[in-house]
């Protein structure tokens, strides 16, 4: 049986290369995204069975029409990849209320909605697999500039980590988090206040790359998964440290 699978924040990066990736592989899928055109491309690149749906995820009642759509057109859901998000360029003493609410609702209380429509569906099917986006800057402060992006993934982190212990007496719905680091997409130029092009940063992956870690959680669900080898151990490194301070004055690997 085909998996049907959602993935919101389809228009472009990650999301779209991971629907093209996932329509090779058989699957049905329901495209989310804000932008109609850009996400009508991707879904035609991703085979005629794709549905494209224009949906903010930061409005409930949105999320709620997704799932909804998805399950006229499919019958069910079998994966929900919250992956719509955004970043910042504002250190801490520069974020307004205004900067911080956006990257609280575009990256987790989008997300949020997400978790409460689709594991409700996973209970009455009886299965199902919810998949987090988040990112490196969810465990570790390499990019002061994108200070409020860094505390909305700990936010989702923390979100994903209790709904798993909250799902462990139910054990055919899975709950995952994924890791990227910076990725060669638009998340750059389209971060609120601009900002650098993450696609000219070095040492950036691909989307393409991400995509296939993401589809191997979906093939072999894991809890939490870096999209780089030397990521987790940066992690371990950092919150083993005896001093903090000293572990964050260290260069990292890579930045975004």
């Amino acid at each position: 049986m085909k998996r049907v699978i959602v993935i919101t924040g389809a228009s472009s990066g990650i999301g779209a290369a991971l629907a093209e990736l996932l329509s090779q592989n058989g699957a049905q899928l329901a495209l989310a995204a804000r932008r109609e055109h850009e996400l009508s491309a991707v879904a035609a690149r991703a085979g005629a069975e794709a549905l494209a749906i224009t949906a903010d995820v930061t409005r409930r009642s949105d999320v709620e029409r997704l799932a909804a759509e998805c399950l006229a057109r499919f019958g069910r859901i079998d994966v929900w990849i919250n992956n719509a998000g955004r970043g910042i360029s504002r250190s801490v003493l520069e974020l307004s209320e205004q900067d911080f609410d956006e990257m609280m609702s575009v990256n987790v209380k989008s997300a949020l909605y997400g978790m409460q429509v689709a594991v409700p569906i996973f209970r009455r099917q009886g299965a199902g697999h919810l998949i987090n986006v988040s990112s490196l800057l969810g465990r570790m402060p390499l990019a002061p500039l994108r200070s409020a992006y860094s505390a909305a993934k700990h936010a989702l982190n923390a979100l994903t980590a209790n709904l798993r212990m909250e799902l462990r007496g139910e054990p055919q719905i899975f709950v995952s988090a994924v890791h990227p680091g910076v990725v060669a997409t638009e998340f750059g130029q389209n971060a609120l206040h601009g900002g650098p092009d993450s696609r000219q940063l070095p040492g950036a992956q691909s989307p393409a790359e991400v995509a296939a870690v993401l589809a191997s959680v979906i093939e072999a669900p894991r809890a939490d998964v870096y999209t780089r080898a030397q990521a987790k151990q940066m992690v371990v490194s950092y919150y083993g440290a005896e001093d903090m301070a000293e572990a964050e004055r260290k260069p990292p690997l890579f930045q975004q």
